[in-house]
């Protein structure tokens, strides 16, 4: 049987840019994307942290080291700039392997620079 099982989460990303006139999305820092080993087009679960909402959106690499975190479309009315996010992907896996598995955790400070990781 295949489990949903949590593969990545960036905590506590800060909201920098919201453009409610791009087609949708958000826009991540390469470098932080890399760390948590989301790719391009990925699908990924947004917590707001300051208003409670949840969304599913897709992920568009930012500048490397920028420290972006753009909402974008209709996400960009689930946030404002300064707001903290925590960015989720999650991975399919039988459950012999879910059992061993350790979800990578990225911990940014209030500029998105990476501070720590697990």
């Amino acid at each position: 049987m295949l489990r949903t099982i949590l593969k990545s989460k960036i905590q506590k990303a800060v909201v920098t840019e919201c453009n409610l006139e791009y087609s949708g999305s958000i826009t991540v820092d390469s470098d932080i994307l890399d760390a948590a080993d989301i790719i391009s087009n990925e699908k990924v679960q947004v917590v707001n942290l300051d208003n409670g909402k949840r969304i599913e959106t897709y992920v568009i690499p930012g500048v490397k080291d920028s420290g972006v975190i753009g909402m974008n479309g209709g996400a960009a009315r689930c946030a404002m700039p300064g707001d903290r996010l925590l960015i989720m992907s999650y991975v399919q896996m039988e459950t012999k392997d879910a059992l061993g598995h350790t979800p990578k955790i990225i911990y940014l400070s209030n500029s998105n620079k990476i501070i720590d990781k697990k």
